[in-house]
């Protein structure tokens, strides 16, 4: 199996007992989050060979979230403890089809302080794949910890990245040059239309994939919500021996909360791609990911198991 390394923050998600606006909500229930920590915990459920390294604050949170990652098989020297910083909060509301907006409690926490170095290169050279996200670009010193990790890694690492877009979260760097910085880097990159437009991206789904790996990845993932996913990977793809797109449907479902839903595509996406499998499969098997996950409440929490995706895409 090719080993994984997933590097990036983990936060606590407060999920509304209701839709509608935060100044309305009145209970929130405490559930573990993060899009690198969910693609994290969502390839370990899928049994990837996989670490986690991730920073979280020496508190209550902190605690908490260790003893998630712990659970999940997470745990050990990569997921550090900071004495002096608190962990990140965000407090999710959602519309009526599930849809949802988040408030960020992010300065100075604990995974902004994560440092440039810290996985040497013997260590690093052990991965087969690495898996990065945007949003750990927004603020130094992760910022230069996690474009470090990209630079350094190997010609036989394929890595991924996530242009998460999040515009409450930017002010002192630039999301649209951060995430063409990380297209450059990146070989895999899974990305919404909104997100590739607000990196300043125009077009549909092929015409926004053939843009972004014109930065330099052999392959663009793009999700679509309820109706699935497109695929294109240039003929320098592992699963590709020429030039080659493809779609998929999507799977319906009535969603719950579709938090973390993307995320849950990622990891999917990444377990099949890793083990060989194809295009195609790693496009169905990552919707039946995202599909499942949008059927429970919380991001993290409603993961599913490989036997948990097979008896969905069985029904």
């Amino acid at each position: 199996m090719t080993r994984i390394l997933v590097a990036g923050e983990t936060l606590v998600d407060f999920i509304p007992d209701a839709p509608g606006p935060l100044a309305s909500v009145e209970a929130f229930s405490k559930r573990a989050g993060g899009a690198p920590a969910n693609v994290a915990v969502g390839l370990a459920r899928l049994d990837a060979d996989l670490d986690f390294w991730t920073r979280v604050g020496d508190d209550a949170f902190g605690d908490f979230l260790v003893e998630t990652l712990e659970r999940e098989g997470l745990g050990g020297d990569r997921v550090e403890q900071d004495p002096d910083a608190q962990t990140t909060l965000a407090f999710v509301s959602l519309g009526a089809d599930a849809d949802r907006e988040f408030s960020f409690y992010h300065d100075h926490t604990a995974d902004t302080r994560m440092e440039p170095g810290t996985i040497d290169d013997a260590a690093l050279a052990d991965y087969g794949w690495l898996h990065l996200d945007v949003l750990s670009m927004d603020t130094e010193p992760s910022r230069s910890a996690v474009l470090d990790l990209a630079e350094r890694a190997g010609d036989e690492t394929v890595v991924s990245f996530d242009p998460n877009s999040r515009p409450e979260r930017w002010g002192e760097f630039s999301y649209v040059e951060s995430a063409k910085r990380g297209f450059e880097l990146a070989d895999v990159v899974k990305a919404t239309p909104e997100d590739l437009r607000e990196a300043g991206f125009e077009g549909d789904a092929p015409e926004l994939a053939r843009e972004l790996c014109s930065f330099g990845p052999h392959t663009a993932l793009v999700t679509l919500g309820d109706e699935g996913s497109y695929a294109y990977a240039t003929a320098d793809a592992p699963w590709a021996d020429e030039e080659t797109e493809v779609r998929h449907p999507g799977y319906p479902v009535d969603p719950v909360d579709t938090t973390g839903a993307g995320d849950a595509f990622t990891s999917g996406a990444i377990a099949a791609l890793s083990s060989g499998e194809s295009l195609d499969e790693a496009l169905a098997f990552g919707n039946a990911v995202a599909a499942t996950t949008t059927t429970e409440p919380g991001a993290m929490t409603a993961l599913p198991t490989r036997g948990e995706v097979a008896a969905f895409r069985d029904e």
